[in-house]
């Protein structure tokens, strides 16, 4: 007799060969587990506190309704990604599916650009983590304190990365539930006992403004929201990982957001009711405007003790960014789109691609240390990180829009029906807009590359790839008589 769980799993396996493919990987990782990779991803609280200080300086207290505006935005192209992984649930994400929705080109370059933002990200994150480090230890934030602790997270996280599924599963549930838990109680706290604002705050632009209008400082300080909801994707780039991804997957997706951006918000709120001078924090003197409120509210020990939720965080959120990367570079090397494929292709003894994850590991600390010698130079490269990001999910919902309009109707468990077409095109819009608004050169008064430091860094990453591209030809054709084939 057929165990119905048994069942399933041969479905699972069935499909993915449908799509080309022999399952390699453990499924192992649960609904929860798998939401548990993309909100550690997403991490609000490593994404409010990072961002909290530049964002109520530029835009007051208002800035707080760009994570809702840029939420519902992010919404959209979830929705778009859980039809097209309930399709195509393969390890890898952007790239397997832009490359399904419009060729094989296509798909490389979106890997490509995504691959170099996850790089930058991890590195940018990990980096991140060193001025919490030291006002947790109590010694000065430098910029060899943040590359000296960017080594240790990505050291940590390659180490429990390299562990398997289980493990990355079970530490990103940990990292959820400890900062779901410090976001819950510590914005409660504030809310209730901390309170120096009225809500009204919420809706006072005059601080930052005056008289003129608000909406070019509204514009800058959402950068931070901006920066906030990506991590979604992640629960798909695990998708060979986990049982009836088709159905699963989708569901993690939004749970992201809906959970993820709820936190988030809630942080945010509490943390700009509770700062008790907002025109210091937007003249400049407050500086550290997270560290003022929390050690008014909590005491120096009570501070330091968030503070460590806050590394259990940047940690769990670094381990979400390089499994992601690491799959991606898998994906591609399964394809033998990579040098190197044959080796970044194999998956170990705990069925993780650990070739990639080392790769995945050496290729930020690089950057991370360089920041230390070269930290203008590291920064503009750094400044590619959320762009990238948007870039590569706006490369693939241009791929379901072109797909849409050549005939694809998606058909897997996940679909929005008549929707779909709206939901792509506002998608896309939404997209392009919070391309703009991230490249847009806002600093006149610093040196030309900082102020295009986007913009500078997407043409190289995109030139870069359009160079390499050719060399992949052997891949590219080996996918395109397949894809013949099959056809």
């Amino acid at each position: 007799m057929t165990n119905p769980a048994d069942a399933n799993d041969v479905s699972d396996d069935t499909q993915l060969r449908q799509l080309g493919y022999a399952t390699s990987f453990d499924r192992s990782m649960s609904l929860w587990e798998n939401f548990s990779l993309g909100f550690t991803y997403l991490s609000p609280v490593v994404g409010v506190y990072t961002l909290f200080q530049f964002a109520l300086s530029t835009g007051g207290a208002p800035m707080f309704w760009s994570y809702l505006l840029v939420g519902a935005g992010q919404f959209l192209v979830c929705l778009v990604f859980s039809e097209i992984v309930a399709q195509y649930p393969i390890a890898g994400g952007v790239y397997p599916w832009a490359r399904r929705l419009v060729g094989e080109r296509w798909g490389w370059m979106t890997g490509w650009v995504y691959l170099w933002a996850l790089a930058t990200t991890v590195a940018a994150v990990a980096m991140g983590a060193g001025p919490y480090l030291a006002l947790l230890a109590g010694f000065t934030p430098s910029p060899l304190v943040n590359a000296v602790t960017a080594m240790l997270i990505i050291f940590a996280s390659t180490l429990l990365n390299l562990g398997g599924t289980k493990i990355l599963a079970r530490v990103a549930m940990t990292g959820f539930i400890c900062e779901l838990c410090g976001a819950l109680v510590v914005g409660a706290w504030l809310l209730l006992f901390g309170r120096q604002q009225s809500f009204s705050v919420l809706f006072d632009t005059s601080s930052v403004s005056g008289e003129a209008s608000y909406l070019p400082a509204f514009l800058a300080a959402s950068l931070a929201g901006i920066f906030q909801y990506y991590g979604f994707e992640a629960c798909g780039d695990v998708a060979e990982e986990v049982p009836h991804p088709g159905k699963t997957i989708p569901r993690a997706m939004r749970l992201t957001i809906y959970i993820g951006g709820a936190a988030a918000m809630f942080v945010c709120v509490a943390l700009i009711l509770a700062v008790k001078d907002l025109g210091a924090v937007i003249s400049g003197k407050d500086a550290d405007p997270v560290w003022t409120v929390l050690t008014a509210n909590f005491g120096e020990f009570g501070a330091r003790a968030v503070l460590l939720v806050v590394l259990v965080s940047f940690l769990s959120c670094v381990l979400s960014l390089q499994a992601a990367a690491s799959r991606l570079i898998f994906s591609f090397a399964r394809d033998g789109m990579l040098p190197g494929s044959k080796a970044l292709a194999q998956l170990s003894s705990t069925h993780v691609p650990s070739k990639a994850l080392i790769l995945c590991g050496l290729v930020p600390a690089g950057i991370a240390l360089c920041g230390y010698f070269l930290s203008d130079a590291i920064a503009v490269v750094v400044s590619f990180a959320a762009v990238g990001i948007y870039l590569a999910f706006q490369m693939v919902v241009v791929g379901a829009l072109s797909a849409r309009l050549n005939g694809w109707s998606p058909s897997g468990q996940f679909n929005l029906g008549a929707w779909g077409m709206p939901v792509t095109v506002l998608a896309q819009i939404y997209g392009v807009a919070a391309i703009v608004n991230l490249a847009w050169p806002r600093r006149p008064e610093t040196s030309w590359y900082e102020n295009y430091g986007v913009i500078l860094t997407s043409v190289v990453v995109l030139v870069a790839g359009l160079i390499v591209l050719p060399f992949m030809k052997s891949g590219i054709a080996r996918l395109t008589a397949a894809a013949d084939k099959a056809g």
